[in-house]
């Protein structure tokens, strides 16, 4: 049976996992993984331009995948929205097999080089639990939603990698903190935005926020698209 690109990239990802919390997300991983696979060099280059980078946000899209499976299949319609959120981040982070793994990662995307692709990975895993739970903003909110909540996901990320609180119980303490800290906040804009004092001040930066609007997401079904949930 033929071996598609595809295929032969999780078997990469599935060798390099061994030794990455040994050598890191780097080259040395990346040609063991190769080895140990029996592939030969030019595919693997060929499947992994970037090679050991290329596999690491592999690993992510993977353990994102892991959190979108277990949101469908658990019932979260009897929770407020905030806790559905704080649901899909312990999700998220539970998908992880070996915290070192993740550590090697943070390494690797605090990198100038590779600092872009790390920020870009967590926004698509916020921008996926915003979808995911629904949500319809089209505008500034759009925006703002997933920056912040990139915000508590990074904040809570590097609390659990050095939580050993029986079950990480301290990490989902802090999780329901953070996520009282966005809901203050949110509670605040309101206020402010509801003053009748302030309002007149308030006239330009709404409108010019209300041009703000939502990027328009290609479907992934239509002929010629990649698919970027994959």
């Amino acid at each position: 049976m033929t071996t598609t690109y595809e295929d032969a990239k999780l078997q990469l990802l599935d060798a390099m996992l061994i030794h990455v919390p040994f050598d890191g997300w780097s080259e040395t991983s990346f040609r063991a993984s190769i080895s140990d696979c029996s592939l030969d060099d030019g595919l693997a280059r060929a499947i992994c331009p970037r090679g050991a980078v290329d596999l690491a946000l592999a690993y992510h899209a993977r353990g994102d995948q892991a959190m979108l499976d277990r949101i469908k299949s658990e019932d979260l319609s009897g929770l407020k929205f905030r806790d559905k959120i704080a649901a899909a981040v312990r999700f998220r982070l539970q998908a992880v097999e070996d915290k070192e793994l993740v550590r090697r990662g943070m390494t690797l995307f605090s990198l100038p080089t590779h600092a872009a692709d790390g920020a870009k990975a967590v926004w698509q895993t916020c921008d996926l639990i915003w979808d995911t739970l629904g949500d319809t903003s089209d505008d500034v909110n759009w925006y703002t939603k997933r920056a912040t909540l990139s915000g508590v996901y990074s904040s809570t990320l590097l609390f659990w990698l050095g939580d050993d609180s029986p079950g990480h119980q301290l990490t989902w303490e802090f999780l329901d903190r953070r996520i009282a800290n966005v809901m203050e906040f949110e509670k605040f804009k309101a206020q402010v935005r509801d003053n009748p004092v302030l309002k007149p001040f308030l006239a330009v930066p709404n409108w010019l926020a209300g041009q703000v609007k939502a990027p328009v997401k290609m479907r992934a079904d239509l002929p010629g698209m990649l698919n970027p949930r994959k």
